[in-house]
């Protein structure tokens, strides 16, 4: 017990790793006040942008037997899946809404979207990128019957409209932690995976960020048997918005619907199809219908916003890879 201590306080030791509140300075605490301030008005505005949209909001699934399988999305890095035996069967918690994403939208809402509590066990060694929690929120949506240049549209209209308002409604918080809100301009940048392979190589994902001023969309990017791949050219139509020096913000993509597709996708990249059964009998039946959605981090995009160092910084109670807090 005594070495599991001194392992956390080694990790909170290290240079810019968030703090809990107790550890913290008065001024470190009206810094994290002001984060949380600022995070609380993004959250208002981004759920008011979606309502004006036509979106409904739902409550969000905790557990449940099928979650997404982050598998072979190569920027997973799951090192531990957390299931518990209820009722005598077996849930998991929540990596993201999408199944529930996709049967919602085919057979109860057109459109709606979730702030959803999302565990991921990330490896411990991620705790100092300062992009990635083990328990996080993301607003999750959809919409059937859009395309992923329509969501991509919605969230570019949805970003700028909300650093406006953040910009102008919250000045006092951003004097407290003595930044500024981003500027950028719409419509972002596009860039295919294949072009950004050529020019920075495997680690495309880790230079690119150090080489844009403004958001950028990447596009084609082989994935879960749930975004659209065209049969003919094999190429992917999904996307990642990633941020200036901070990496990915958001996932999204048009969806498979086809049966055969699906199950074909999942026996190549070896995903359990028994935990998809539910979601492959309704594709089966065509009950599952075309659609497009997106999530984003909104831990992510609070810190972005507010210029924290660390994404923990913006969380009341930090929960950063390889390091348990006391609360």
């Amino acid at each position: 017990m005594e070495y599991e201590k001194q392992k956390v306080d080694e990790g909170i030791g290290k240079r810019g790793m968030p703090k809990p509140l107790h550890r913290m300075s008065e001024t470190e605490r009206l810094e994290r006040r002001a984060r949380i301030r600022i995070g609380s008005e993004i959250i208002a505005y981004a759920e008011g942008f979606m309502r004006k949209e036509g979106f409904v909001q739902m409550l969000p699934v905790l557990l449940s037997p099928i979650t997404d399988p982050l598998w072979p999305d190569p920027a997973a890095g799951i090192y531990k899946r957390l299931e518990v035996d209820i009722y005598g069967t077996t849930v998991r918690t929540m990596h993201s809404m999408i199944v529930h994403k996709l049967v919602g939208t085919s057979l109860l809402m057109d459109r709606f979207f979730v702030m959803s509590p999302n565990i991921r066990l990330e490896k411990p060694e991620r705790a100092s990128t300062g992009r990635h929690l083990f328990d996080r929120s993301q607003m999750d949506f959809e919409a059937r019957g859009a395309s992923s240049a329509e969501i991509r549209s919605l969230i570019e209209r949805m970003l700028h409209g909300l650093v406006e308002h953040i910009g102008s409604s919250m000045r006092e918080e951003f004097s407290t932690i003595g930044a500024e809100a981003p500027r950028f301009k719409v419509p972002f940048g596009v860039y295919s995976r294949e072009e950004l392979e050529k020019r920075y190589g495997k680690d495309w994902e880790d230079e690119l960020p150090k080489h844009i001023s403004e958001p950028a969309w990447i596009i084609d990017l082989p994935r879960e048997f749930y975004d659209y791949e065209d049969p003919e050219t094999h190429r992917w139509d999904n996307f990642d918005l990633y941020l200036p020096k901070r990496g990915e913000l958001v996932t999204g993509a048009l969806r498979e619907f086809e049966y055969k597709k699906m199950l074909s996708k999942m026996e190549s990249a070896g995903v359990k199809k028994e935990l998809y059964s539910l979601l492959l009998e309704l594709a089966k039946d065509g009950k599952i219908r075309h659609s497009a959605g997106a999530g984003i981090g909104m831990e992510r995009l609070i810190a972005w916003i507010t210029g924290a160092e660390h994404v923990g910084d913006v969380q009341a109670f930090p929960k950063v890879p390889g390091i348990v807090y006391e609360l």
